[in-house]
């Protein structure tokens, strides 16, 4: 393998860091209704004697800024769903009107926005964590292939600085991503 084929594949996985991260900072709750506030969560439906995610079990929407609204694709499943909602800790309180369950969005608090910052923060700094883990394999391999003699010590020694670079480059995506979300959640 060559040092530009290793330089590109911990590019590409550094990228897949960083989209893992957004997905993550997707769930965190901004004051306003999206899907993603429970269709990404761990909510699981007892139905049909298994357990299914909540969006296997119907259509979420947003109507608005301050409601969600579950659309079950089996009416008979409406009460587990309510239950599950309900029960999974995350502060909201779902009617059920026999059709649809609808969701309303509390207005974020203070104190839970500076919670809400702190989660993203925690999850800003495991993906640093992970792209420096990514930068450590590849240096490991380069490494080796060193010592395997498939590419010299000076081409070991630029490649090593390119990884640094490229994760440096990377850290800064995750501040950047991160700064963007606080300030989401931040905003009144």
């Amino acid at each position: 393998m060559s040092v530009e084929e290793y330089l590109s594949s911990l590019s590409d996985d550094m990228d897949k860091v960083i989209d893992a991260l957004k997905r993550e900072l997707l769930s965190v709750r901004t004051g306003r209704a999206m899907p993603s506030l429970i269709e990404n969560l761990p909510i699981h439906i007892e139905a049909y004697g298994s357990t299914m995610p909540l969006k296997q079990c119907g259509n979420i929407t947003a109507p608005d800024a301050r409601l969600l609204i579950v659309n079950p694709w089996d009416k008979s499943t409406l009460r587990d769903i309510e239950r599950a909602i309900a029960t999974a800790g995350l502060g909201f309180n779902p009617a059920n009107d026999g059709q649809i369950i609808r969701i309303p969005i509390p207005p974020l608090t203070g104190e839970r926005r500076q919670a809400l910052v702190k989660v993203v923060k925690k999850a800003a700094e495991e993906a640093k964590v992970r792209v420096r883990g990514v930068r450590r394999e590849y240096n490991e391999l380069l490494k080796q292939a060193s010592d395997d003699k498939e590419i010299t010590e000076d081409e070991l020694k630029r490649a090593t600085e390119k990884v640094q670079q490229a994760t440096d480059a990377h850290v800064k995506k995750v501040d950047d991503v991160s700064a963007a979300k606080e300030k989401e959640v931040l905003e009144v």
